[in-house]
């Protein structure tokens, strides 16, 4: 991979809207190098989605999101692979990672309500003959998303304490 890709990589990772004509201006290359390379790496699977980040909490759509940190057994026949594959299918799951500690994965899900959210975990995760053991963590709060903060700079609402 060139140097010039991998600069333009980190660019549209900060700001997926850059133009090819701005990206080939900042790299100092041609347009049609910029198009090419683009080309190249969406073929080659290096950038697999532009993505928008939305504070849903703004338009007051509100979603349920959980942590569910998953236990498995493996076997000869399935490995974390093919776990993992197994359960990124489901449509309702956003992040599935190997982790080291006392669980395996952390799987991010996202729901319409506590009711979706739970029985995703008893009716998909749990039913798969390889999950030991699940424990779902609710996010409450969301404060920074792929490296974007959510929140403005509030004041400070708490009641000041003095001894």
């Amino acid at each position: 991979m060139e140097d010039f890709e991998i600069e333009m990589l980190k660019l549209l990772e900060e700001n997926a809207r850059l133009s090819c004509e701005e990206l080939a201006e900042t790299l100092g290359i041609s347009v049609e190098t910029v198009k090419e390379s683009l080309k190249k790496l969406e073929e080659s699977g290096v950038i697999l989605k532009y993505k928008t980040i939305v504070n849903w909490e703004k338009v007051q759509e509100d979603y349920v999101y959980a942590v569910i940190n998953v236990k498995v057994s493996l076997s000869r026949e399935k490995g974390y692979d093919d776990i993992a594959r197994r359960i990124a299918k489901f449509p309702e799951v956003h992040a599935v990672r190997l982790v080291s500690g006392e669980s395996d994965f952390h799987v991010v899900i996202k729901g319409k309500t506590l009711k979706d959210v739970a029985f995703f975990v008893a009716e998909k995760i749990s039913t798969i003959p390889e999950v030991k053991d699940t424990v779902t963590h609710f996010v409450l709060r969301t404060y920074k998303e792929e490296g974007v903060t959510l929140f403005a700079d509030e004041e400070d609402r708490r009641l000041a304490f003095t001894p």
